[in-house]
């Protein structure tokens, strides 16, 4: 027997797992993402001949790996919500861009800086990383399938889901930033940097990821939907994998042309999706997505648990431990209770959206770009102790309470909305 033959029985095992499991733990106080870290552990705790995972050697591949997870998310994210892009409509989305994940960076960052007494470019990096949620780590607090009603999600899905499509790549300013400063100061602090990053990275590239991403969803839109020629109208057929296809090419052509992916792939996404909105083929682009999402999902957390048994966590201090705890349980849910303070939501769903602020795959990735764009004055063993302990506690936390949590909401807007009459 040989390594590849253990990889190869560990793949298909996995494979099977990743099909199965979203159904016997939906609802329960457990999720996929969960036992699949969980299982990376305990597998690489035992006394088996298995390749050594390590992020730190293998950053490039890191970076990679994680990257195409991320995009694969984002399209599926864009595809599933139903809900046409508005000011308005998503009133919700914009307050947690705007004031609660500026809140979450700043005070992190802030953190960070007191009680690890890192250096400002480092504290900036941790709070930057940290920045994106990712609500595929608990399928439960995300949207469905595409449905053809506009305005069927209720709103702490679509609240956590459009979220996380657009953060995700809003984060890459904010990594720049750690970067430049890096670059300008080292270990010590400076503003010269400031001017060309407000210009290069946040305005140029963020305005090229949304224009491009536009115009590659809608061009793609016509393709599938509207072409004329019955060949071209990708509609007319049940090929799943082209939206494959349209991730990496609203991805690949952004990239290359200097804006952000990330951005362009989401926007992409919604433009398919307002292209025609009530077709059922947005179902089998979604649910072929779904699947590959999955299946990355799942191997992406079995590695990361085969780190954490490898000793991911050795270079973790008390002080970087308490930094993921303070995010994830006063940060994050008391930004984003300020940055949706006057909107529509009930008290109770304000408190499931702000709590549930997710830590996952693209913290990983960012991390990974991030040290290979310079060095940082932290050790970087130090930083990925600290970001992948910050992920584990995520997803212990929110996966094991996220099913409960969202059931008993759906319970209760059910029953307001349909109230049980009184027996005469």
């Amino acid at each position: 027997m040989t390594i590849a033959d253990a990889v190869f029985a560990w793949l298909g095992a996995g494979a099977l797992l990743a099909a199965v499991l979203p159904r016997v733990v939906a609802g329960r106080p457990l999720s996929m993402p969960l036992l699949f870290l969980v299982a990376g552990v305990g597998v690489y705790l035992l006394p088996l001949p298995l390749p050594v995972i390590d992020p730190v050697e293998d950053r490039q591949l890191t970076e990679h790996i994680t990257e195409i997870g991320v995009i694969i998310s984002l399209m599926g994210a864009g595809l599933a919500l139903n809900r046409p892009v508005g000011w308005r409509r998503w009133g919700t989305t914009w307050r947690l861009l705007g004031v609660t994940m500026v809140l979450t960076v700043v005070a992190t960052a802030l953190v960070a800086w007191w009680l690890l007494d890192w250096p400002p470019a480092a504290a900036l990096l941790l709070a930057a990383v940290l920045a994106p949620t990712d609500p595929v780590l608990a399928s439960e607090v995300r949207v469905g399938e595409p449905t053809e009603e506009e305005d069927d999600e209720d709103e702490v899905r679509f609240a956590l889901t459009s979220e996380a499509g657009l953060n995700d790549g809003l984060a890459f300013p904010l990594t720049y930033a750690a970067v430049a400063l890096a670059a300008a100061a080292g270990s010590g602090w400076s503003t010269a940097w400031v001017g060309a990053w407000a210009m290069e990275d946040v305005a140029f590239k963020c305005i090229v990821g949304v224009l491009s991403g536009v115009l590659v969803g809608r061009l793609l839109g016509w393709l599938f939907f509207h072409a004329r020629s019955p060949v071209l109208r990708m509609s007319e057929h049940r090929d799943g994998f082209v939206a494959l296809g349209a991730t990496f090419l609203a991805y690949g052509v952004t990239e290359l042309i200097g804006g952000y992916g990330f951005l362009a792939v989401f926007t992409a996404a919604c433009a398919i999706r307002a292209a025609e909105r009530a077709h059922g083929f947005h179902n089998i682009l979604h649910d072929f997505v779904e699947q590959i999402e999955r299946l990355f999902t799942a191997a992406l957390l079995f590695l990361l648990g085969a780190f954490i048994a490898l000793g991911g966590l050795a270079s973790l201090t008390w002080q970087g431990a308490v930094t993921g705890l303070v995010l994830l349980l006063v940060i994050r849910p008391l930004s984003g209770w300020a940055g949706l303070l006057g909107s529509p939501m009930h008290a109770r769903q304000r408190w499931v959206v702000a709590g549930y602020g997710i830590r996952g795959i693209g913290s990983l990735y960012y991390l990974a770009y991030a040290l290979g764009q310079h060095d940082f004055p932290v050790p970087a063993r130090e930083l990925w102790a600290v970001v992948t302990f910050t992920v584990l506690t995520s997803v212990v936390l929110h996966g094991v309470t996220a099913g409960p949590v969202v059931t008993r909401l759906d319970r209760l807007r059910t029953a307001a909305t349909h109230p049980r009459r009184e027996e005469p």
